[in-house]
């Protein structure tokens, strides 16, 4: 039996009219992500909304969160004034296990090692009457896909591959925890209205070409924000064709090119699915309701009368890809692979092949590379690279055990490492030589910017498919080529290997002892949540200030990034994690991954108050201290990447007033928002060349801050010139509130005061 049951029950007996009523009012057919978006809109519709202008409050059905996001967000929620959450909503322990030596080993250290952000996180859920699930019981991704997904249903996650939902048909996606907290309290969630690319599939995927390479070409179409403020829908025959698990896979990755989320309809893949895990009866309740589940006939016959863009793939001709390195939209067929190894003078061999991470770690995707590991095991082959297998969940950990897939990998020399992100995140005690050697990686993740999986700038990043990745750890070298290319085994002879088989759900059906789930306290009023004041993991939050009424006069420039700036080069993960539940501390991070455009290094920054160059966060902290506000300046899609509010909150802690880029990724720019921080935009990009690094800035026209109205930055040069430079800005008019309130929570912390909640 499902979770929320009774929840899926009210969706659905609410769909039709509701579907019914937004045709009418948009009068024309609809298409899948409208059908859900009007089914869950805040206030009944008067009228049809915009893409990409309107913005539109929405009720979601349900929220997750992991562990490293999670502490901030229960944080702040603690101080809303409500006794339990509003919606469903879950806690996974997924992020603060580092691999190091293997599972069991792993998870027993962190478990110790954590033990006092577990027993808080366990606490509060247990109060709120939040689902808690524990370390070692899966990624977050999977579980939720395992457990509480749904089709046609509508969810928020504080991780931004919160998407993966969107292979059981849901709109799935990654926020901040300031959001989560709206919804958590009962309020309203705040999105705009996205645009909607379509992408048609035809054909069948074959051979070596897997679900993953359908989204590495889409990334290499698109780049990492061509799905800015739109959500991707899929269709077709050959999207009919895919296993479930392989949607979540190309829906996890689609954040991958800033896309809001991206789902599939609903159809007898999904059901049998939901069938395998334990959900027969809410693939009864979506079968008596399956064309409200996927769009309007009229919408397949001609798409391109329904969606902003279209993408087409031919999935018989489809190869498979490699993406990367640094960027996870650089996308190589592996035909092409070899001339591009030699082009680019990419580090040729393999060090280490990883396979799993949420994008990546379904029963089919372990099944269809442990079939790759049998073929070269049967043909005298073992594994020439590392290579690290991490399952998705404690029940596909449990089932591909029971199937022998696990004894596969340990066979041909792989390493198993526990149920979490590890590797994916940086949690990984990576063991090089030299950690400045340029060296060559690839695994079955979703992300590869520099730094990301062993923080060592060295590491050439490369994302494929697990059978793929599993390849390459047997060949040793980026340049093999499976289909084409032989290999010398233990004899001597020359060997290829097996086109990979798998099954989409295991033959005797999944399997498990312990999920892991602790299910929470019917009334949690008893149940106490203890931080301890002078812990150095978890810090109690206090409100931030709410804007003076006044211009901001006076600023310093702290950084001028340079070129990508994600939220990992914001504040990174890796042996951070440990703080995400201490701003403070965390804030130390402050954008030391950021290059400065003035000196084209890391870390090192202009005190203009001593003239020293120092580090980033140690310079934000002497302004603080002097009283005086500062602004970052960045360029292209700043804050891609990761949902991490952290990257919004430790700017606002320290003190920087404004962040002024050339364009945002949609989730940065609206965890600043939410943190009452000023995030605004270029109104002629070129005006980025002209901060200089001693600029003294004023940001006026706040006093009469208003939607679509352009504030003013006057850059004053230290040679005695200026330079007065137009901002744009995407406030509405309760963000504006926000803003000046001090963020969205002292807003959410006024109303319970004043018993509106």
């Amino acid at each position: 039996m499902a979770f929320d049951l009774d929840l899926i029950r009210r969706v659905y007996a609410g769909m039709p009219d509701k579907i019914a009523a937004a045709r009418k009012l948009l009068g024309r057919p609809l298409t899948l992500t409208e059908k859900i978006l009007y089914c869950h809109t805040h206030e009944t519709p008067e009228r049809a909304y915009e893409r990409g202008r309107d913005y539109v409050n929405f009720t979601p059905d349900r929220v997750a969160m992991q562990d490293a996001t999670a502490q901030m967000a229960l944080l702040q929620f603690m101080t809303c004034g409500r006794s339990k959450v509003a919606v469903p909503s879950t806690v996974h322990c997924d992020h603060l296990i580092q691999a190091k030596v293997g599972a069991t080993q792993d998870l027993s250290t962190a478990l110790d090692v954590n033990s006092e952000v577990y027993n808080f996180l366990s606490s509060i859920s247990n109060k709120y009457g939040i689902g808690f699930w524990k370390p070692g019981a899966g990624i977050i991704h999977q579980v939720v896909l395992e457990n509480y997904a749904f089709p046609g249903g509508m969810m928020i996650g504080t991780d931004s591959h919160t998407p993966n939902a969107g292979g059981l048909g849901m709109v799935a996606i990654g926020v901040g925890g300031a959001d989560a907290v709206d919804v958590m309290a009962g309020l309203p969630w705040e999105l705009k209205m996205p645009k909607l690319i379509g992408v048609k599939l035809t054909g069948k995927l074959s051979g070596w070409a897997s679900p993953k390479d359908i989204i590495l070409k889409v990334a290499g179409i698109t780049t990492v924000k061509g799905g800015t403020g739109a959500i991707v829908e899929y269709f077709g025959e050959g999207a009919d064709g895919i296993s479930c698990t392989g949607r979540g896979t190309i829906c996890n990755m689609g954040a991958e090119i800033g896309a809001t989320t991206s789902l599939f309809a609903y159809g007898k893949k999904m059901a049998d699915y939901l069938r395998a895990t334990g959900r027969a009866d809410v693939a009864d309740l979506a079968d008596g309701i399956i064309a409200h589940l996927r769009a309007d006939e009229e919408v397949y016959q001609n798409p391109e009368l329904y969606y902003d863009q279209i993408i087409d793939i031919n999935l018989d001709e489809l190869e498979p890809y490699v993406n990367g390195p640094y960027t996870p939209d650089l996308a190589t067929p592996i035909s092409q692979m070899a001339a591009a190894v030699k082009e680019h003078g990419w580090p040729e061999k393999v060090e280490v092949a990883l396979i799993g991470s949420c994008t990546n770690s379904s029963y089919e995707d372990i099944s269809r590379a442990a079939s790759v590991a049998q073929s070269a095991l049967n043909k005298g082959l073992k594994a020439t690279s590392d290579y690290t297998i991490t399952p998705g969940s404690e029940t596909v950990r449990f089932t591909v055990a029971r199937d022998g897939f696990l004894d596969t990998f340990t066979k041909l020399g792989g390493m198993v490492l526990a149920n979490a992100c590890g590797p994916c995140i940086g949690q990984w005690a990576r063991h090089i030589d030299d950690p400045n050697r340029k060296n060559t990686i690839v695994t079955s993740f979703n992300r590869n910017f520099a730094k990301r999986n062993d923080s060592y700038a060295g590491t050439h990043a490369f994302v494929a498919s697990p059978e793929l990745t599993t390849a390459f750890a047997i060949a040793g070298r980026l340049s093999f080529n499976p289909i084409t290319d032989k290999l010398k085994n233990d004899k001597g002879e020359e060997v290829m290997l097996d086109e990979p088989t798998g099954f989409e759900l295991p033959p005797k059906g999944y399997d498990v002892k312990d999920p892991g789930y602790q299910e929470p306290a019917t009334d949690g009023s008893n149940v106490q949540v203890n931080v301890n004041p002078i812990s150095d993991r978890l810090q109690l939050l206090q409100p931030f200030a709410p804007w003076e009424g006044t211009e901001l006069l006076g600023l310093r420039l702290l950084i001028k990034a340079f070129g990508k700036c994600t939220t990992d080069h914001i504040s990174m993960a890796g042996p951070w994690l440990k703080y995400r539940g201490h701003l403070d501390n965390i804030s130390n991070n402050m954008l030391i991954g950021a290059i400065n455009a003035f000196n084209m290094e890391t870390n090192k920054v202009k005190n203009q108050l001593t003239g020293q160059y120092d580090e980033v966060p140690k310079v934000q902290r002497a302004y603080k201290g002097a009283g005086i506000g500062s602004i970052v300046v960045g360029d292209e899609n700043y804050g891609e990447g990761s949902s991490r509010e952290h990257a919004a909150m430790e700017p606002r802690h320290l003190g920087v007033r404004a962040i002024v880029v050339k364009s945002f990724a949609r989730i940065h720019e609206t965890n600043l928002k939410k943190q009452g921080m000023l995030a605004l935009t270029f109104a002629n990009k070129e005006d980025y060349d002209k901060v200089r690094e001693d600029d003294l800035i004023d940001i006026t026209g706040l006093v009469n801050f208003a939607p679509g109205k352009q504030l003013v930055m006057l850059l004053r040069h230290s040679d005695g010139s200026s330079d007065a430079v137009m901002l744009n800005h995407t406030y509405n008019a309760h963000q504006i509130v926000w803003f000046k309130a001090g963020g969205a929570l002292n807003v959410i912390r006024a109303e319970a005061a004043a018993g509106a909640m």
